[in-house]
């Protein structure tokens, strides 16, 4: 039993060396994350990253990003690797992004960009070879990007993958009303809050399935059957070339590498563990928020209602005198 159990550890630690991880950032040892990232001065307006968990959160430490911190702005950072190439092998691209503002107008993407790269002067027009992930704005746009650079061209994905119009809670509409709840002098009843979609009959919003978004293969198509789009020669940076109206977008759990299960491991090792903690967190201050804008309603109708009195026996007395 005993050798079993060494002949298995064996073989997982196997599979482990063979994966090539070329590039991994969870943003573990604070402020040092400005040594690896490289702010673009393109251009003076761009907006600054700061390194935070957010309002809510899983584990402040461990869920600790990248984030957006000015409004109507574009923001133009990278971080340089080792150069390599995929060609003939498998390629992840992994990362984790919260929109924990309410986004209405933005990029949560990513882009991978050849080792020559000039990051000092990163922007909208440095060449990428791979973009990758949510961008949203407004009701028309609501999309996965993943596009491809290939002879000078780029190529997007025809079929329209949906980013997850998942929102942070849901009314329960089935719930009923407070038996004391008075509409004309309360105001609308607001239903408990649901921490998940009140999905049935097994059905799930149409976007993407899982928590993280792990890889996309692209399939040679008939007209293009002796390349390959997905493979290049000379990968060595990634970063974050975007817009956003509203601020307060994080990244985190950068992660490329060659071996889909090192992946899988590494997203269940990162927001695999924080994001049920987080998302309790998140339930928390909803309900909160809820409970502190019905005070501040009451008092703003208690308020009105002494003010109402006040000016019906101010005038009552002007009546009097004159």
């Amino acid at each position: 039993m005993a050798r079993a159990l060494v002949l298995l550890w064996a073989i997982c630690m196997l599979q482990v060396a063979l994966a090539t991880v070329y590039f991994q950032e969870e943003f573990l040892d604070g402020e040092r994350w400005r040594n690896r990232w490289v702010q673009s001065t393109n251009d003076s307006r761009f907006g600054h990253f700061r390194l935070s968990s957010g309002k809510f959160y899983g584990h402040k430490e461990k869920d600790k990003g990248l984030q957006t911190t000015q409004n109507g702005r574009f923001y133009a950072i990278s971080a340089r690797f080792k150069p390599f190439s995929n060609k003939g092998k498998t390629l992840v691209i992994q990362y984790t992004v919260k929109h924990e503002q309410k986004m209405d107008c933005g990029g949560g993407y990513i882009k991978v960009f050849p080792a020559d790269v000039d990051q000092k002067n990163l922007n909208g027009k440095s060449q990428y070879y791979i973009m990758f992930g949510p961008d949203i704005c407004g009701f028309d746009i609501k999309k996965v990007h993943v596009i491809l650079h290939f002879k000078n061209q780029y190529h997007e994905n025809k079929k329209l993958i949906r980013c997850k119009d998942w929102e942070k809670h849901f009314l329960d509409a089935s719930a009923s009303k407070q038996s004391d709840w008075n509409g004309e002098l309360d105001g609308d009843w607001p239903a408990p809050m649901l921490q998940k979609p009140p999905y049935q009959d097994g059905l799930k919003p149409e976007g993407i399935d899982k928590d993280i978004w792990l890889h996309h293969k692209m399939k040679n198509t008939n007209y293009l059957a002796q390349y390959d789009l997905s493979e290049f020669e000379n990968i060595g940076a990634i970063g974050l070339e975007l817009w956003q109206v509203r601020s307060g977008t994080i990244f985190d759990n950068f992660l490329i590498t060659d071996d889909e299960e090192y992946a899988d491991n590494f997203g269940k090792a990162t927001w695999g563990e924080t994001k049920g903690p987080e998302r309790e967190m998140d339930a928390i201050q909803a309900k909160e928020e809820m409970k502190k804008a019905r005070e501040e309603e009451e008092e703003e109708l208690l308020s009105g209602k002494i003010n109402g009195h006040e000016h019906y026996f101010n005038q009552f007395h002007r009546r009097s005198e004159l």
